[in-house]
């Protein structure tokens, strides 16, 4: 039992950290109806700044998170500008292909200028700490990332759903046309909406390397997880996000243990195809 215990707090553990980092681009995906191909990469530039900063400034993981954040907001709202804004009501194989040429981009441009070495922290505050609780090891830098995690998703949620601003987002996703007729300024929105998905994805990556190394390749199995939890949970739904990226987590804790590693990302996208086959729009899709 203890054995069972341990293997589901590791699966709830990962799951919000895929929790993070799918709700940002479920956000981009259920507004703006484009598949940010990149959202990886922003997850791996994320880890870079905060490695530098702590290898050249020494600056902790614990603090450094919050620049990362900022650093990507900045860069996808400067690619929303330049790259997205240019496609909105263009075919969505537009903006696909447009993302997954900046991902190629960006992916290059890490491994020409800092290798595809892997770089790790060393001596980070909470790096190989636990909290021991009987039979089970609850290790603290999971846990400070999956209460981060569920702050933010919280904000996010009473954003969406209690301000002016997330009524507009909530608008425009539902009916861009319509939303302008009220005096929205949906370029704004999508602008906002773009960078609030990378600035989620950019505290996730701020946050990782407190226990994860850091190389180009560091964001591409994490976007594939985070596309299997949106369609999962629903496109543009957050609490379905949440849930989705919670019980894939667990999948793959589960099967990963009591079966064989190799097995579970099998286990993961067998899930995907049972509930996309029975119902379409995701858990929570609308």
């Amino acid at each position: 039992m203890a054995i069972f215990l341990q293997v589901v707090l590791d699966g709830l553990l990962n799951g919000m950290l895929y929790a993070l980092i799918t709700v940002g681009l479920s956000l981009i995906w259920g507004v703006m109806d484009v598949i940010n191909f990149a959202h990886g990469e922003f997850l791996m530039v994320a880890m870079y700044v905060t490695y530098w900063l702590g290898f050249l400034m020494n600056v902790d993981p614990l603090i450094s998170w919050i620049a990362s954040a900022a650093f990507v907001f900045i860069l996808s709202v400067i690619v929303y500008k330049l790259v997205i804004s240019p496609l909105i009501g263009k075919p969505p194989l537009s903006a696909l292909l447009a993302t997954f040429g900046l991902s190629m981009l960006i992916k290059n441009i890490c491994l020409n200028r800092f290798s595809p070495n892997f770089k790790l922290l060393s001596d980070t505050y909470l790096g190989g700490r636990v909290i021991p609780m009987g039979d089970l090891i609850l290790p603290l830098p999971q846990l400070v990332i999956a209460i981060v995690s569920l702050i933010v998703i919280t904000c996010i949620y009473r954003f969406m759903t209690r301000s002016r601003t997330g009524w507009a987002i909530q608008a425009t996703a539902m009916d861009r046309d319509a939303a302008e007729l009220m005096g929205i300024d949906t370029s704004k929105i999508y602008a906002l909406v773009f960078g609030i998905g990378g600035a989620c994805v950019g505290i996730a990556g701020g946050l990782l390397p407190m226990y994860m190394p850091v190389h180009p390749e560091a964001g591409s199995l994490f976007s594939l997880i985070a596309f299997v939890c949106v369609a999962l949970g629903g496109f543009g739904s957050i609490v379905g996000s949440l849930l989705a990226a919670i019980l894939v987590g667990l999948v793959e804790a589960l099967v990963g243990f009591y079966v064989a590693p190799i097995f579970k990302y099998v286990a993961v996208f067998g899930l995907y195809l049972i509930v996309i086959l029975i119902r379409p729009k995701g858990l929570f899709g609308w």
